[in-house]
C-alpha cells in the first residue's frame, strides 16, 4: 500500500486476498491454460467508436447494431489499434518456428494474405473434392468480413540472433518487466509474435484464427492464448468492467490527428530521452497486453462506498466522486488534499491531469474475459488489458510504476501478458506486413 491517505479504516473491512492467492498458485497447469491475469494501469477501456480507425476507415457501412461491416485493411497504420472495439477478441501469443530469414519472410507474407482476404471477406478458394477443403465452414460457404481485423505485432525474442535483424529492434521494446504486486507466470509471458484477433462475433475471431494458424503451420507454434469480449453500455455511455465500474472515460479520442500522433504513432528517428527509433518503425506502435485476474469473490463483499473510493468514481453513472456526470473532469485542483478523491484513488494515480500526464496518456483497448473457474473452483474471470503508445516508457510504465500499491492491488492479480510492437500498415496490394524490417 502507499503512505498516500485513504478511505479510514479500509484495511480492517477489505477481505483478505492472501489465501486465494496461496491456492490460485498451487492450480499450476490449471491457470496457466487459462492465462489467468496480468496487472495493468487501468481497467477496460473502449477506443473511442464514434471515429473510424485513423488510416483504416470503415469500408462499408454500420451493421443493424452499429458495428461496422468491414474496415480497410490497406493503410498507414494496421487496423484493430484505433478501430472502435469490436464484440470479441482473442489475443494469441506465438512462437516462430521458421528456420531462417527467408522463412520468416514467408511467414509474414502469409500471415498478410490470410489477414487481406479474411478481413474483406469472400468465396473460399474451391480445390475439387479429393483435397481438403481451403475453408473451415465454420462460417458457412461465403465468409463474412463481420468488422474482423488482424493486428500483428512482433515481441522482443524475435530481435535475437535468429533472423539477423537484432539491430533492427525498436528502441523501447524488451521483455516485459515484473512489477510490484506482479505475479507472473513467464509460460505465459511475451512471445516473438502476437495476433489481436477481433470481430463482431466469437465465430468470426474463431474462423480467423484457424485459418491463419493452419495457412502458417511450420513457422510459427501458438504460446498462449487468451479470449476477451466487450460488454455492452449499460445503460449508456461507457461499458463496464467486471467490477461494475464504468471504463474507458478518460481515453484520448482517435478523431484527434495530433494526439494520435504524439501518443500512439511512432517514426523512424523520434528521440525520446535520447533514444532514437529505428529507420523502418514509421507507422507502428507499442501494443502491450497484461491479463488481470479480478478477486470477484472478495471484491463483491466489499461496501459500494469503498468501492468507489478506491476507483475514484460513482459506480451507477461512472462520474468522479467530486461530480456529476461521466464525462466531467475531477478537477483536482478543488480536492487538494484528497478529500473526496482520495489521493491514491486508481482515477487520481492513473491520470493526475497534470501537463506531464497528458503526454503520459496510451489508447487503451482491453477486454472483459471469463474463462470459467480455477483447479481450486474460484471464478477465472476479469480484463485482457490492451494498449497502444508511441513510447513504452513514456507511458505505460511510467504509468503502471505509479499505480504501484495502489488499494485496489488487493483486488486484482497479474500473472501474464508482454510487451509487443505492432508493425507499421500494408500500404497496397504488393506490400506485405513487416517489409521493411525484414527487406
Amino acid at each position: 500500500m502507499t503512505d498516500q491517505p485513504q478511505c479510514p479504516h479500509a484495511a480492517a473491512r477489505r477481505p483478505s486476498r492472501r489465501g486465494f492467492l496461496a491456492g490460485a498458485a498451487g492450480a499450476g497447469a490449471g491457470a496457466a491454460a487459462t492465462m489467468t491475469a496480468a496487472l495493468a494501469p487501468g481497467l477496460p477501456a473502449v477506443a473511442d467508436t464514434t471515429a473510424a480507425s485513423a488510416g483504416n476507415p470503415a469500408s462499408d457501412t454500420a451493421t443493424d447494431g452499429g458495428a461496422a461491416a468491414s474496415y480497410a485493411f490497406h493503410g498507414a497504420h494496421q487496423a484493430g489499434i484505433t478501430t472502435p472495439a469490436q464484440r470479441s477478441a482473442a489475443f494469441v501469443a506465438l512462437d516462430v518456428t521458421a528456420a531462417s530469414r527467408s522463412e520468416l519472410r514467408d511467414l509474414l507474407r502469409t500471415i498478410t494474405e490470410r489477414s487481406r482476404f479474411l478481413t474483406r471477406g469472400g468465396q473460399p478458394t474451391d480445390v475439387g473434392i479429393t483435397a481438403p477443403p481451403s475453408d473451415s465452414g465454420v462460417l458457412g460457404p461465403d465468409v463474412p468480413a463481420d468488422g474482423l481485423t488482424i493486428t500483428t505485432s512482433v515481441g522482443a525474442s524475435l530481435f535475437d540472433d535468429r533472423y539477423g535483424i537484432a539491430d533492427r529492434k525498436p528502441a523501447r521494446l524488451r521483455t516485459m518487466e515484473d512489477f510490484p504486486n506482479d505475479a507472473l507466470d513467464r509460460a505465459i509471458c511475451d512471445g516473438d509474435l502476437l495476433l489481436q484477433v477481433c470481430a463482431n462475433n466469437t465465430d468470426t475471431v474463431v474462423h480467423a484464427l484457424r485459418d491463419v494458424t493452419r495457412a502458417t503451420r511450420g513457422a510459427m507454434q501458438v504460446r498462449w492464448r487468451q479470449d476477451g469480449f466487450v460488454s455492452p453500455p449499460r445503460p449508456s455511455g461507457t461499458p463496464r468492467n467486471l467490477l461494475g465500474f464504468k471504463d474507458g472515460t478518460a481515453n484520448p479520442s482517435t478523431s484527434d490527428r495530433t494526439a494520435m500522433d504524439d501518443l500512439v504513432w511512432t517514426r523512424a528517428g523520434r528521440i525520446e530521452d535520447g533514444v532514437v527509433e529505428p529507420d523502418w518503425v514509421t507507422g507502428g506502435s507499442y501494443h502491450v497486453v497484461r491479463t488481470i485476474r479480478m478477486l470477484v469473490e472478495f471484491w463483491d463483499r466489499v461496501s459500494l462506498h469503498e468501492q468507489e473510493t478506491m476507483i475514484g468514481r460513482h459506480r451507477d453513472s461512472g462520474a468522479p466522486l467530486t461530480r456529476t456526470h461521466e464525462f466531467d473532469d475531477p478537477d483536482y485542483a478543488d480536492d487538494p488534499t484528497g478529500d473526496v478523491i482520495q489521493l491514491d484513488a486508481h482515477i487520481r494515480l492513473a491520470n493526475p491531469r497534470t501537463a506531464a500526464a497528458k503526454r503520459q496518456q496510451m489508447l487503451r483497448r482491453p477486454y472483459n474475459y471469463d474463462a470459467g473457474t480455477d483447479a481450486n473452483g474460484n471464478l477465472d474471470m476479469g480484463l485482457l488489458f490492451a494498449c497502444f503508445q508511441a513510447d513504452l516508457e513514456r507511458q505505460f510504465v511510467t504509468v503502471q510504476k505509479r499505480l504501484a500499491d495502489e488499494p485496489l492491488v488487493d483486488y486484482i492479480s497479474p500473472v501474464g501478458g508482454g510487451y509487443f510492437f505492432a508493425l507499421p500498415g500494408v500500404r497496397h496490394a504488393d506490400d506485405w506486413l513487416g517489409r521493411p524490417l525484414l527487406n
